[in-house]
């Protein structure tokens, strides 16, 4: 382990923390924090019945809890542990920040509890297919023989695996900006930033400012900095990162790889950085056939994935194995049904412009639907790169006119059925009007560059409920 991956363990006997936010990570912050002796107060924003529950259950454990005031920093705040939901201008942070206190994350709090052998991270982060390219990684590895576990942002807390009893080679680890932005100390082995995209920005106030953030992921990186070569901004990112001596930038692309890339040629993932003699040799790691689905996009997580696992030292057949075993999460260009010579094709994962244009990249032609909350996106770089292949559109949602209005701008030929409707009910609608658009040999495709909170509880419920349509629709044979 390399000297800067040790981190210093600091006295919480009788230190003031406030945790700033209830939740999927600020809870357990709070419970690891009172169990190494520190006097923890949690504050939020809300009131609720959840809310009052949960303070009730940490209060029970000896934590103070304060609802409803989430901008007031309690009196002797020694420093402030705050979930990655909570923006940077946030009345509690600018009164920390005139006070001298310090504010870290949840992830920085996970790197400083490591223990002095901890298992070394292989981080990555990205606009898109983050999770995908996690849950590969940690597969590969898995195929490896190493104990290993997926973990960040995607679902398991970094907390847990740090502080539980289970051991770990190595881990797997998810980054969103916002962890990014609260995590000035962390140092990982190596990182990989897949690619990046205007989201986000209401939350980190410019591109730039989130283009930053994601760069932190390779301060400090010891071995390697995987960059995506088709993502100029990815590669500046490493050109300014500050690294361990000896750290190599490492490329992907749907290409032919140049030395130190990982690449494509003819139906072969190949490497041509983790080899002797990179500049002649090159290594068969996979074929594109073994990774599903073998979508562009996901072959560049595939790509990204295997750099990681090739800096941690992991063989070939490893890297084939892990992703042969692999399967990706619902609604991630899943195929839900072939019916009636139309694929039906659920990606309600794509929640924003970048996301749904890898989608649409997969798939020729295209009965599209779309629409949602835009989150103050613009969609005419998107319909422009994506116009010759849509054979029709289908679109629902609050912001659904912001599509229809770039679709006539740049594909006004393009046939567009715009559903008048935000309730639930509406995604039965849409799927039967994109049935009937589509024609034998077409994919039906949910990419809808937008996110669902206006009708849905999530992506996943709105995934779901194009799943149910589609199956409906087949059962009566009108597909």
């Amino acid at each position: 382990m390399g000297s800067r991956e040790v981190t210093e363990q600091l006295d919480w006997n009788g230190k003031k923390v406030t945790v700033a936010g209830l939740g999927v990570s600020g809870i357990p912050a709070a419970r690891a924090l009172h169990g190494l002796g520190a006097l923890v107060t949690v504050v939020n924003d809300g009131d609720d019945e959840r809310s009052r529950a949960q303070a009730a259950e940490l209060e029970a454990e000896g934590i103070t809890v304060r609802l409803g005031d989430g901008a007031t920093l309690p009196s002797g705040t020694e420093l402030i542990v705050t979930t990655p939901g909570w923006r940077p201008d946030k009345p509690l942070f600018t009164a920390a920040a005139e006070a001298g206190v310090e504010i870290w994350g949840d992830v920085e709090l996970a790197w400083r509890l490591r223990g002095p052998d901890a298992a070394p991270w292989l981080a990555v982060t990205g606009t898109n297919g983050k999770t995908t390219t996690v849950r590969m990684l940690a597969s590969i590895l898995e195929a490896a023989g190493l104990r290993t576990a997926a973990v960040g942002n995607i679902g398991v807390s970094l907390l847990d695996a740090v502080l539980g009893e289970a051991e770990y080679d190595v881990l797997a680890v998810e980054l969103s900006s916002y962890q990014l932005h609260w995590a000035p100390s962390v140092r990982v082995h190596s990182a990989a930033v897949l690619n990046l995209a205007p989201d986000h920005l209401d939350w980190h106030g410019s591109m730039e400012a989130y283009a930053a953030d994601k760069g932190r992921v390779y301060e400090g990186n010891r071995v390697a900095c995987v960059y995506n070569v088709a993502d100029k901004v990815t590669e500046d990112l490493v050109r300014e990162a500050d690294v361990e001596e000896g750290c190599r930038a490492i490329g992907f692309t749907l290409g032919t790889p140049g030395p130190s890339q990982l690449g494509v040629v003819e139906g072969i993932l190949v490497d041509r950085a983790f080899v002797e003699n990179r500049q002649k040799n090159a290594q068969e790691l996979a074929e594109v056939t073994d990774v599903q689905p073998p979508a562009p996009h996901n072959i560049a997580n595939a790509l990204a994935a295997a750099a990681l696992a090739r800096a941690f030292g992991v063989d070939a057949k490893a890297v084939r194995d892990g992703l042969k075993a692999f399967r990706p999460d619902p609604h991630r260009i899943e195929l839900v049904e072939e019916t009636g010579g139309v694929a039906y094709v659920d990606d309600s994962k794509a929640t924003n412009t970048h996301a749904a244009e890898a989608s649409l990249a997969a798939y020729d032609p295209i009965v599209w639907i779309a629409g949602g909350l835009a989150k103050g996106a613009t969609f005419d770089e998107l319909v422009q790169k994506s116009a010759k292949r849509l054979r029709g559109a289908v679109l629902i949602g609050a912001d659904r006119a912001l599509i229809r209005e770039a679709l006539a701008r740049h594909a006004p030929e393009v046939p567009v059925v715009d559903l008048d409707r935000t309730d639930t009910g509406a995604m039965s609608e849409a799927v039967r009007e994109a049935a009937r658009l589509a024609r034998p040999g077409d994919t039906v495709l949910l990419a809808p560059a937008c996110a669902s909170m206006d009708m849905f509880t999530n992506y996943n419920k709105r995934g779901e409920a194009f799943a149910d349509a589609v199956r409906a629709l087949a059962a009566t044979g009108d597909a």
